[in-house]
């Protein structure tokens, strides 16, 4: 699994929309070969279809798809944005923080989404993630889930 690794993490990251967000930190997994690009369209598609039900807690976007979508290995990106981008969720909009995960198997979903909440079911921590300077720091706070 590659949760949230140096070349999976990108900071203040200049979007506009949420499909910009989306493509941004699903970006990093295409290009480290994670999950292939048609997994990025079809978190966008999904996105369209279905609205922003992938905004989970305030400041925090989820977006992912199917496995079939085009995942090779359980991963986990992270880009914080340098604006907020709204994508239409009714009590959770604006989003800085998204997370992109990608999972081949039901338990590696259930297992990365376990890791993800371990980190930002604190709110401590998504305070720190909405702040930090560097990679440093965010492993600093991933060694607190491992």
């Amino acid at each position: 699994m590659k949760f949230l690794e140096e070349s999976l993490v990108a900071l203040d990251v200049e979007v506009q929309t949420p499909e910009e967000a989306i493509a941004a930190a699903g970006g990093l997994l295409v290009d480290t070969e994670l999950i292939e690009g048609r997994y990025v369209e079809a978190m966008i598609d999904s996105y369209h279809e279905n609205g922003a039900y992938f905004v989970l807690a305030p400041h925090i976007a989820l977006p992912h798809s199917r496995p079939e979508d085009g995942v090779n290995e359980a991963c986990v990106s992270f880009v914080r944005l340098k604006n907020d981008v709204k994508f239409g969720h009714d009590t959770n909009d604006p989003v800085r923080l998204v997370f992109v995960l990608g999972a081949s198997t039901s338990d590696e979903h259930l297992r990365i989404l376990q890791k993800l909440m371990e980190l930002i079911g604190n709110p401590d921590n998504v305070d720190k993630l909405l702040q930090v300077d560097d990679y440093e720091e965010i492993k600093k706070l991933i060694g607190g889930t491992e």
